[in-house]
């Protein structure tokens, strides 16, 4: 099996986030204090450019075990990745309430936050991290 290689360190957030464009700073130093707020946990650098809050065990299809974040997100070229543990698709509802985004299976893309209810996004947030904690 290969071994993961996005895997969480001890790189420096604030860092990370001062190499980022000024929109993405702002952007990213919201979202950081979001998730803080919603899990309590301190933000953690996972491989180069996610940014990651609590941990939990994640089974792969193919057996293989490993500590991945429960929620995290990181700034792309132009746009925002957030990462929840559970298909973000469950959340359709949800989402359409937040605003503006795109998802993937454990993925949601928005460009700037701006294009969103931050409110409600928070909700999101709180709900799939909650769930997250159910498996």
């Amino acid at each position: 099996m290969a071994e993961i290689k996005t895997v969480a360190n001890e790189g420096s957030i604030t860092d990370f986030l001062s190499t980022l464009p000024t929109e993405q700073q702002g952007d990213s130093q919201l979202l950081v204090a979001m998730m803080t707020d919603i899990t309590g946990k301190p933000p953690v650098m996972w491989g180069t450019s996610i940014i990651g809050f609590d941990t939990m065990q994640y089974s792969r299809s193919d057996g293989q075990v490993f500590d991945w974040m429960r929620i995290g997100f990181s700034p792309r070229k132009g746009k925002l990745s957030l990462y929840v543990t559970t298909n973000a698709d469950n959340y359709a509802d949800d989402l359409e309430k937040v605003g503006k985004h795109q998802t993937g299976k454990g993925c949601i893309y928005i460009k700037k936050l701006a294009d969103v209810d931050t409110q409600k996004l928070k909700e999101f947030i709180k709900k799939a991290y909650n769930d997250s904690k159910k498996n």
